[in-house]
């Protein structure tokens, strides 16, 4: 579609890299809260969540808007997940929400209205590799942004967490 090459042309740009990070995210945390959770602006184009994790030091919720690429079915679904993609727009630093999900790999993610509670995985080695071929098929502007940092782009794959009978920690 001509729509959908516009936007990786533009999204790989450094001007994009610039100001994408204050923009978008911004953007969808207010369109999501006024839709209760069933818009985000940039899923229009890409799939996407809002993870909902503690942060790396201050254990604090955190709400971050994340494009990502489903696999393994229905999302949400048994068996079913998607890849987070720690990019952060071809920019030099990993995002912070990579960090938390280190720190803290149960999280929680909003997938079109729903909270689903997930568990998060870094990828390496071969598993990396071959999931990375598959996100460069998803959303080529990715190579643009790998290109463009020294670090190795962060990919997480988060899969739903079995629901127990006591109450969630926190």
């Amino acid at each position: 579609m001509p729509g959908v090459r516009l936007v990786q042309k533009v999204s790989s740009t450094r001007a994009f890299a610039r100001a994408a990070p204050h923009l978008v995210p911004a953007l969808d945390r207010a369109v999501h809260r006024l839709t209760r959770g069933k818009v985000l602006l940039s899923a229009q184009m890409l799939p996407g969540v809002v993870l909902i994790a503690r942060g790396a030091r201050s254990g604090l919720e955190r709400r971050t808007p994340l494009a990502c690429m489903p696999e393994g079915g229905a999302p949400g679904a048994a068996g079913s997940g998607w890849i987070l993609v720690g990019s952060n727009f071809g920019r030099a630093g990993h995002p912070a929400w990579t960090a938390n999900l280190l720190a803290h790999p149960d999280a929680v993610v909003n997938w079109k209205g729903e909270d689903i509670p997930v568990t998060a995985r870094l990828l390496t080695g071969e598993e990396r590799d071959a999931v990375w071929k598959a996100v460069l098929a998803f959303w080529p502007p990715y190579a643009t942004y790998q290109a463009r940092v020294d670090r190795e782009i962060r990919l997480f794959r988060i899969v739903r967490r079995p629901v127990s009978d006591g109450p969630e920690e926190g």
